[in-house]
């Protein structure tokens, strides 16, 4: 992680999916930096995942269980928060959906991850947003496949590209309103979600993990697979003061794989 220090000092910040993986490293980010942080997830983890965060962080995490793609849970969840000054909306979900697939699954979970990353993403906002301060942030993880594509991954690719078209939009709408929304394109990430689209990649094509890995690596101009952790930096800059004046953004985070 960056040595760059920031002050969230008074600030309440809600992550969505952070009880793992990229939401985890963000969370506990904000969390170090004294913000009064909430994790979002629909797994029963989530409570166990705040108490470990708190630990880590030196700073008291809360954790809430809700299912995002409930418009109801998300209504009563964000009833709690007397202000949300930061909200960051990573929650998401990464499956093959391979379009020759003949299997009934593919559709269903071609429409859960849409459920989940676009439904539930707008849902989150427009329940979150009377919450939202003038001067408050919004920042949507997609992901560097919502600038460009792969095969196979269908639906995780038009929903994260679906994400940017969103945030670009709600840009235009909130702007008026003081509050700025941007987004965040992680590359490859060593999460539980990219691992299980790495063995999914295996599986389809024959290739061992290793191989196909060394490739994804060599696409990169900086070598390495990054970390949670590594991700955080740039969201907390995003957050921060410092980007009162950026808006309607989307910013690659991927050591050089995809540059535009």
């Amino acid at each position: 992680m960056s040595n760059v220090t920031y002050d969230f000092s008074g600030k309440t910040v809600l992550v969505t999916g952070a009880s793992r993986g990229i939401g985890y490293g963000v969370a506990k980010a904000f969390a170090t930096a004294g913000a009064e942080v909430t994790i979002l997830a629909s797994g029963e983890g989530v409570s166990e995942a705040a108490e470990r965060m708190s630990g880590e962080a030196d700073n008291k995490v809360s954790g809430l269980r809700c299912d995002i793609t409930d418009s109801a849970q998300v209504q009563e969840a964000m009833s709690g928060f007397p202000r949300i000054d930061v909200l960051i909306n990573n929650a998401g979900l990464e499956r093959t959906t391979p379009l020759a697939d003949t299997d009934e699954q593919v559709e269903a979970t071609f429409r859960r991850i849409v459920d989940i990353n676009v439904n539930g993403t707008f849902l989150v906002t427009r329940h979150a947003l009377p919450k939202i301060p003038e001067g408050g942030r919004i920042i949507l993880t997609s992901s560097i496949w919502g600038r460009t594509a792969v095969g196979e991954f269908s639906a995780y690719c038009a929903t994260k590209h679906a994400n940017i078209g969103f945030m670009r939009s709600i840009a235009h709408e909130l702007g008026p309103k003081g509050i700025t929304v941007n987004a965040v394109c992680p590359g490859w990430v060593k999460t539980e979600a990219a691992m299980m689209s790495l063995a999914s990649m295996s599986r389809q094509t024959g290739r061992e993990e290793s191989e196909l890995l060394k490739e994804i690596v060599s696409a990169q101009v900086l070598d390495g697979l990054l970390e949670p952790d590594d991700m955080a930096p740039l969201y907390l800059f995003l957050a921060s003061d410092a980007a009162r004046d950026i808006t309607g953004q989307a910013y690659g985070l991927d050591r050089g794989e995809v540059m535009a």
